[in-house]
């Protein structure tokens, strides 16, 4: 670099609030780590005294916030706000006050309940200069960053149409981007955004604004460039056409979870570090900021050491290997004098993380998971985590916690796949009227489902130290709410149990973790971008019913390419043997399925056309704003069966 890029990390305040003094004690570490900048994402996490009533129950009291900053300053880090006035504004819209502001309308031109700020409604400068005005104090970096980033709902409504009919998209973008530069450089700012959008409208670049900044966000490792998954995962370059524009460059990691991960990926992360560190090396980038997004199901500490990871990249440059980086980050954070086991151990853990649709999709229901898929993946899981969990007087609190929480979720995942095919089982023993048999498969999910229920208990006490170290302790979390819903969940399989002991035939109708039948096939992810695959049931009426949807993305390196040999089983439950069923593609992207059937545990249908694997969808596009609408099905196939 011709010279160094300024160090910045962020905290993601508008997901969870973190208590204030947790923070302020935080700060002179991150400086003695080499960081310069600290970014808030803010949402409506403070009160803001211009818009009263914006700020949520829990936000920071406005003095809370200066004070922070001041703590900042105090380490010698300069802060600059995050005001999202685009994309990611649902926390204005959510306020009838606000509701117009909404670009997306209803057929009788009614502002919806959800969307983003319409750029040129004429309220918005109003509503932007009081937000702008009450932070602009606490801008000690000089700077207010504006988000805009993921707005694909850009352009929609009536007077946005009109003007990108006369005047193009990339020019309605940029001239948004124009108005809030006028507006930060009334308060003496100048003004930051994030650069996807660029991704999909290059033409803008040139309309920018110069001495503006914009930050190039990709949370995979990379090789020479960053990637846009929209694109199938595209190499692009907006480092060059930015900088001959005259506008600054920050090249942007992430530190943590993507959306339900009780850990960090740790070896993704430091990818994805090194890899961005090497390209703002080559790019001659601006600035390096280590951002942090929705980490509310994550303890703060693990996310913190991810940051104190990165720091050896200018720290100690010889020695950038991720066992290496992570130790150095666990030893800064935590002190500890176990840090290499430690990170061998948790990098170890990266073979079998909780990310991905696929595995998130116990949270919301237990019965999507009668299907064929070998359970020797979580069995070895399970003793994975069992013993990982036995060390954990050897890891710091925050870890030990994490991993006996993750041990938690991988005996869920055993107990309800289990369960799901066992009782597939006790059809079959009933089908032969072998009633034995049939009851000794209730006694031992009897049991399963006991051990569960105790190891609920443990992780119930496991996600409040996660939380309650460094948030309200007044407050539940979300792991903790999901908890409480798999409390639920597991009382309604152990009543229907014990019923079952006494009349198993109960069987054979719809029970917690499986329906009468159940629909399966498998689905290959061949071209990864933004797919959803969705099971529709058609009603008497002749309309279609949602039975079940999920995205198909992954959150690992792995997946993060323009091809791939991804295969996910989805199941669903269905009432009838007779009902009619269709598959359907959504977002952005193509998958195949294959091995359709529908299945009782005992009696077999198939859909031949899809025992082979059949593509769906359209492929993603290489240019332009994509259009995402997730009510319209890009791609149908209609199942038909013939009889096993």
């Amino acid at each position: 670099m011709s010279s160094a890029p300024i160090k910045a990390f962020q905290w993601d305040l508008a997901r969870q609030v973190e208590r204030p003094e947790v923070l302020q004690k935080l700060l002179p570490r991150y400086a003695a780590w080499g960081y310069q900048e600290l970014y808030l994402h803010l949402e409506d996490a403070v009160h803001y005294p211009s818009l009263p009533g914006l700020g949520r129950d829990d936000a920071y009291t406005y003095e809370q916030l200066g004070e922070l900053v001041l703590a900042a300053a105090r380490a010698g880090i300069r802060v600059v706000p995050i005001v999202n006035l685009l994309g990611h504004t649902q926390y204005l819209i959510k306020h009838p006050e606000w509701r117009d502001l909404n670009e997306l309308r209803d057929v009788r031109g009614r502002p919806l309940e959800r969307g983003q700020v319409c750029p040129l409604h004429p309220q918005l400068p109003e509503v932007a200069e009081k937000l702008l005005r009450d932070l602009a104090p606490y801008c000690t970096a000089g700077k207010v960053h504006v988000g805009l980033d993921e707005s694909f709902h850009l352009g929609q409504c009536p007077r946005c149409r009109e003007e990108i009919a006369r005047a193009g998209l990339a020019v309605h973008f940029a001239g948004h981007v124009h108005r809030l530069h006028t507006l930060a450089g009334k308060f003496g700012l100048s003004l930051g955004y994030w650069a996807d959008l660029l991704y999909f409208l290059p033409e803008a670049i040139p309309l920018l604004p110069r001495g503006t900044t914009a930050y190039d966000w990709y949370y995979y490792p990379f090789g020479k460039l960053p990637r846009v998954e929209l694109f199938n995962f595209a190499e692009r370059d907006l480092a060059t056409p930015l900088k001959k524009q005259g506008i600054a460059y920050y090249g942007c990691p992430m530190n943590g979870a993507f959306r339900h991960e009780p850990l960090p990926v740790f070896g993704d992360r430091i990818g994805n570090l090194r890899s961005w560190w090497r390209r703002c090396a080559q790019a001659e980038a601006d600035g390096f900021l280590v951002t942090s997004w929705a980490s509310s199901r994550l303890a703060l500490e693990t996310t913190t050491v991810v940051d104190a990871a990165a720091a050896s990249l200018w720290l100690e440059p010889e020695s950038d290997d991720a066992t290496a980086m992570l130790a150095k980050g666990i030893e800064r954070v935590f002190r500890s004098p176990n840090s290499r086991a430690i990170a061998r151990s948790l990098l170890a853990a990266d073979e079998h993380a909780f990310t991905g649709y696929a595995r998130w999709q116990i949270n919301d229901r237990w019965d999507v998971f009668a299907g064929n898929e070998s359970l020797a993946r979580y069995e070895t899981e399970a003793r994975f985590f069992r013993r990982l969990a036995a060390q954990g007087r050897f890891f710091p609190k925050a870890i030990a916690a994490s991993v006996e929480f993750r041990h938690y979720l991988t005996q869920r995942d055993w107990v309800v796949r289990r369960g799901a095919r066992a009782i597939f089982a006790i059809r079959r023993h009933l089908a032969r009227e072998r009633r034995e048999p049939a009851l000794a498969f209730i006694t031992r999910l009897t049991a399963e489902a006991a051990q569960l229920a105790r190891a609920l208990t443990l992780a119930r006490r496991a996600v409040q130290v996660m939380w309650r170290r460094t948030r309200d302790p007044a407050m539940r979390g979300p792991n903790e709410l999901m908890l409480a819903t798999d409390e639920r969940r597991l009382a309604e399989w152990r009543a229907w149990l014990r019923r079952a002991a006494r009349q198993p035939e109960l069987a054979w109708a719809t029970t917690p973790l499986c329906g009468a039948w159940q629909l399966q096939f498998w689905v290959h992810n061949f071209a990864p971008a933004l797919q959803q695959v969705v099971v529709e049931q058609q009603q008497a009426d002749g309309s279609w019913r949602e039975l079940a949807a999920r995205f198909t993305i992954e959150f690992r390196a792995a997946a993060a390419r323009p091809q791939s040999k991804l295969k996910r089983e989805f199941t669903v439950p269905v009432d009838t043997r007779n009902a009619r069923l269709r598959l359907a593609v959504r977002g952005i992207g193509r998958v195949a399925v294959s091995h359709v059937q529908l299945t009782s545990g005992v009696e077999t249908l198939r859909e031949e056309n899809f025992h082979q694997k059949k593509t769906l969808g359209r492929r993603a596009p290489t240019r332009g704003l994509p259009q995402i609408d997730w009510s319209r099905n890009n791609a149908v196939a209609p199942v038909r069966w013939s009889r096993v």
